[in-house]
Formats: C-alpha cells, sequence, structure tokens
C-alpha cells in the first residue's frame, strides 16, 4: 500500500536523516512510487528547506523538522546517525560548495532546449559541438543541432525552423566568410525571440551583433604566439601562409602585431586583390608552395606560419622535396593542430580550444536561460586563448 502524501515527506526525510544522502531512483524504488512523484515530494521538501537537492540525488539539510513530531530513537541510533549524517555532510561539504551554482542551474535547466547552428559538424566544429552538448546535458537539458554548410541565407532558415520547434536559446555561428558580418549582413540578428550566444564569431563595434553575447577563440592571440616561440628559437625573418577563412583575418593581425612588436621581419604574401584567384585547389597548393621557396631561397625566411594542418602536411614534404630541409632551413608552425601531429614530421602547432569554447559559450546560455526574472547581467564577450603544442618542425634559426 503506498503512503499518503504526508507520510511519505516524513519517511524521505527519515531515510535522508539515517544516510545522510542518497540518489532519487534509489529513493523511488524504495518508496515504491514513481520517479516522477518522487521529484516532485523532493521539489516540495527543498522548497521548504528541509533537504538539498543535487544533481540526481538529495542530501539532508540537517534541518530536524518532521510537522512538530519525533521520530522515535533509541540513543545508539541517535549516536550512529549523528556519526552518519557529520561524516556524509563532512564527504559532501567540498562539492555540494564547488557545484553549487552547477546545481542551481541543474534544476532550473530540466526541459530547456537549446538549438545550435553551425556551418559542419566536421573537423573544427566537431569538438566546438561536443563542448557544448557536454555542459547542456549536465544541467539536464538538450541540445538541438541545426547546419549551415556555409550555404546562403541558410543560417536564418535553420534559425527559423529551430525557433519553430521551441527552442528556448541559440548558439549561433553565422556564415560570415571573414568571421564578422560583410557590409549590411547580419542585421536582424538581434531580433530573435529568445537569447542568443554567438560561437566562435564577433561584430565590429556599433554592429547589432556587437551587442549580443560571444564566446570565441583569441586566433590573433595564436598567431602571435607562434611568432614569439619562433623569435625565443632566434629567427628574425618570417613569413605567414594562411589559407582564406574566417580565421585568416586574425591570424593576420596577430601575426603582423607580433612581429611588428618583437622587431622582427616578415616577408609578406601577395594580397588577394593582387594575385590571380586560384580556379582550383592544386592551383591554390602550387602558388602558396612557390611562395614559399621564394621566401626561403631569395629573402632569407627561417620560419613560417602556415594555416591550416592540411596545407602544411601538403607543403612541407613538397619544400623538402625540393631542397628546403624542414626544419634545417625553414621552421614550420601550423595552426588548428587537428591532425599536426600525424604528419610524417610531426608539426609544432597551435591550438585553438575548440570544446572549451563550445562549452563556455553554452554555459553563458544556459546562464541567461536560468537567470532570476528580471536579472540584468552585462553582456560577456569571451576569448579563450589557443595554445601552442611544440613538436618536430621547430629548431634554432640557421
Amino acid at each position: 500500500m503506498r503512503l499518503h502524501v504526508d507520510r511519505r515527506h516524513a519517511r524521505v526525510l527519515e531515510l535522508l536523516r539515517e544516510r545522510g544522502t542518497l540518489r532519487v531512483a534509489d529513493l523511488a524504488r524504495e518508496l515504491d512510487v514513481s520517479p516522477v512523484t518522487l521529484r516532485r515530494d523532493v521539489e516540495t521538501l527543498a522548497a521548504q528547506g528541509r533537504l538539498q537537492r543535487l544533481h540526481g540525488a538529495v542530501v539532508w539539510s540537517g534541518e530536524d523538522e518532521t510537522d512538530g513530531r519525533e521520530l522515535p530513537q533509541t540513543q545508539t541510533q541517535t549516536q550512529t546517525q549523528t556519526q552518519t549524517q557529520t561524516q556524509t555532510q563532512t564527504q559532501t561539504q567540498t562539492q555540494t560548495q564547488a557545484q553549487a551554482q552547477t546545481q542551481t542551474t541543474a534544476r532550473s535547466a530540466v526541459g530547456v532546449v537549446v538549438g545550435m547552428v553551425v556551418p559542419t559538424t566536421e573537423y573544427y566544429y566537431a569538438e566546438v559541438v561536443r563542448g557544448a552538448r557536454e555542459a547542456v546535458e549536465e544541467r539536464g537539458a538538450r541540445l538541438v543541432v541545426a547546419l549551415s554548410r556555409y550555404l546562403p541565407g541558410e543560417d536564418s532558415a535553420q534559425v527559423e525552423r529551430l525557433l519553430g520547434a521551441g527552442v528556448n536559446g541559440l548558439l549561433l555561428t553565422p556564415s560570415w566568410e571573414r568571421g564578422v558580418p560583410g557590409p549590411g549582413e547580419g542585421l536582424r540578428i538581434t531580433e530573435r525571440p529568445v537569447p542568443t550566444v554567438l560561437v566562435e564569431r564577433s561584430a565590429p563595434h556599433g554592429h547589432p551583433a556587437a551587442a549580443l553575447d560571444r564566446v570565441r577563440s583569441d586566433h590573433a592571440h595564436g598567431a602571435a604566439e607562434a611568432v614569439r616561440h619562433l623569435a625565443s628559437l632566434g629567427h628574425r625573418t618570417l613569413a605567414l601562409a594562411a589559407q582564406e577563412s574566417p580565421t585568416s583575418a586574425q591570424l593576420q593581425r596577430g601575426y603582423e602585431a607580433a612581429v611588428a612588436a618583437l622587431g622582427l621581419s616578415s616577408v609578406p604574401e601577395p594580397s588577394p586583390s593582387r594575385r590571380p584567384a586560384a580556379t582550383s585547389e592544386a592551383e591554390r597548393f602550387d602558388r602558396t608552395f612557390g611562395f614559399l621557396r621564394e621566401a626561403v631561397e631569395e629573402h632569407g625566411v627561417t620560419a613560417a606560419i602556415l594555416h591550416s594542418d592540411a596545407d602544411a602536411i601538403v607543403l612541407v614534404p613538397r619544400l623538402r622535396a625540393h631542397g628546403v630541409r624542414v626544419p634545417e632551413d625553414l621552421s614550420v608552425i601550423t595552426y588548428d593542430d587537428e591532425i599536426a601531429a600525424l604528419a610524417d614530421l610531426p608539426l609544432t602547432a597551435v591550438a585553438p580550444a575548440k570544446r572549451t569554447v563550445g562549452r563556455r559559450a553554452a554555459e553563458l546560455l544556459l546562464s541567461r536561460l536560468t537567470a532570476p526574472q528580471g536579472a540584468d547581467e552585462p553582456g560577456q564577450h569571451i576569448d579563450v586563448l589557443p595554445r601552442l603544442h611544440v613538436r618536430a618542425s621547430c629548431a634554432a634559426a640557421p
């Protein structure tokens, strides 16, 4: 026979007093009630301050309330329970404090659906999505992913589809070719009816999207760290060869700033406006190979930064086959670190913290979705710093 709700509440508190902490699923089985009923009981008792709820578990709050009735206990039982309670509280105190904010979010994020629009789930964005998914699921929410494939207008189409499906917030990576909106692009991005966080994108001051929360890799910092490492090895004349992408403008900016700050020399790759457009990948590789070989043989370049890993894995063997030794004649650092360690000559690489970017973006969005009503926290722009992984493709300057 199932217990009346009041007696069930008293039994929940009695068991918690005895054991200190219990999993919700185990407690439901012991009381012979459904998990839904037990969770409702737990919410009621937590609201009364008579227990604490963790993610999937409950903890005795230390309050001795039983609706004015004292449950019978022997002195020995009381001593044993007190010792158990003290030990349990000691064991869980640190965890409870460390997870306090997370637990609060977990309670209120249950049932929340987060929509995420990214260009692809391959290569770079696989880890970004993974980080976001981990953060969302840890808090009892759900992540729904849509792809734009860099197709014109597909960002908006996918966003509208997700909004129609009832998502509560958006993680958005617009298909902006240079990582920032072009003229007239993205002007209505803030008109969405749900909180939105930009992921691996930013907007210039004055653009409506600049007011949105955003989390991105600081690629300029990553390029500057590569320059700084090469300078520490004695290299004084450098080159940068970066394929055009949403990342390349930041790489160029960080590279140029570091070269100037450290008093180095640079041989610039011809700007896109001064070179014919490549009609194929093979032509693009040939052009980059020619630029690097000329930089070494005619301009004294001893180190280069290449974007991306795939380009470097093709170009380094070509250079070596034509007499440019790596790293003896040319030290190489690649950017992305997706497959750099797998090259025949393991490549030193700058690694954006892609998983961290996804996680921090999801956490920021969930904090918006679960904030108390009326809360007016300022927006946040978070830059996550890439790391340099040193391998065999760098050496001291010749």
